[in-house]
């Protein structure tokens, strides 16, 4: 283990997992997310470059989710020991806004030119590097008919047996926005009340709202019923669940994610870094993970390199059913949407 990366665990009471790199010329820190993810990216998109970039070690450094990653980037601001990060883009513009991120454009990477518009974001110094979205996960052998509706989630047949990640996770942040159009709340950006009101009558039926180790475990086990999740990851584990997990897009729609990659402002190992971010948004470690976990591509020359199997599960094959979400309207009123949740609706579970 680096000198950096054992830093990097000094600014931090958990105990994160990293992926051991040999010694080398250079050493790129990559904070992004931990579990399935990190297994698959490593696989998917670190080794290989790695093994066409022998020059560079990348250690990989979990955290559950991107709140924590923000923190942990405060904590350094002064003395930076990440390189790269991958985290939702809400919480990107906060720390654009915070001068925590470098400038990415094509003295990042080339690739830029080739993004989706919707990889782009205005005030943000990131790119999309995934395209994700919500859905509805159910234990087949608890509820034997598919859901068609989020409205599922407040059927009192399983009351204590629902598993939501609560906010600031960004799952209970789209969930709130879908719940308060499923109300008729109006514009998310001048009020959620109708959606945090709803919300505060799911409360009783929610087991926990903080799902060990992901809200996907416990359902797929039979420990809870149904619950909320992220599309790609619930179609890995629904494929190891030998058919326990039940994936479902309801009627009503979705939230559409974004995930994008970001150089650290005064990264350590800045150069190898851009280096790394170029390969990652490249059209063939973009098809690569969308092979290995459904994330949909955000280059548009990846998906001639797809298969029409994988990519038909990927948010790219539902992107009609996707609810307009600004994300960057969102990050403005996150906080708020966080203490409301906190103060409300919380405190009403069992």
């Amino acid at each position: 283990m680096t000198r950096r990366v054992k830093q990097i665990l000094g600014t931090t009471a958990a105990s994160l997992a990293l992926v051991a790199g040999t010694a080398s010329a250079e050493t790129v820190v990559l904070a992004a997310y931990s579990g399935i993810f990190q297994d698959h990216y490593t696989a998917a998109v670190v080794e290989p470059f790695m093994a066409a970039n022998p020059d560079i070690t990348v250690e990989f450094y979990g955290m559950p989710n991107s709140a924590q990653m923000l923190g942990t980037l405060r904590a350094q601001s002064g003395a930076p020991q990440i390189d790269v990060m991958i985290l939702d883009i809400s919480v990107a513009k906060a720390a654009t806004d915070e001068g925590l991120f470098a400038p990415m454009d094509e003295s990042v990477t080339s690739h830029v030119a080739n993004l989706y518009p919707q990889a782009r974001a205005e005030g943000v110094n990131a790119a999309g590097v995934t395209f994700d979205n919500l859905v509805l996960l159910y234990n087949t052998g608890a509820i034997s008919e598919a859901p068609t509706s989020w409205t599922e989630l407040w059927n009192d047949q399983h009351a204590g047996r629902v598993s939501i990640p609560a906010v600031p996770d960004i799952q209970g942040t789209t969930l709130t926005i879908i719940t308060n159009q499923m109300e008729g709340g109006g514009d998310y950006g001048e009020s959620v009340e109708a959606g945090i009101e709803k919300l505060m009558e799911l409360a009783p039926n929610v087991q926990t709202w903080e799902p060990r180790p992901d809200v996907y475990q416990p359902i797929s086990s039979g420990t809870a019923d149904i619950g909320i999740g992220w599309n790609a990851r619930a179609q890995v584990y629904a494929d190891l669940s030998d058919g326990a997990l039940g994936v479902v897009l309801p009627e009503e729609g979705s939230g559409f994610q974004i995930n994008v990659i970001a150089l650290v402002e005064n990264a350590p190992a800045d150069e190898a870094a851009r280096r790394f971010i170029d390969y990652a948004l490249s059209p063939e470690a973009q098809a690569a993970f969308t092979e290995a976990m459904f994330y949909a591509p955000t280059n548009t020359e990846a998906a001639a390199l797809i298969s029409p199997e994988a990519m038909d599960r990927t948010a790219a094959g539902s992107m009609d059913r996707m609810i307009d979400i600004d994300w960057l309207r969102v990050a403005a009123i996150r906080d708020a949407i966080t203490e409301e949740w906190r103060r409300r609706i919380i405190p009403l579970s069992r």
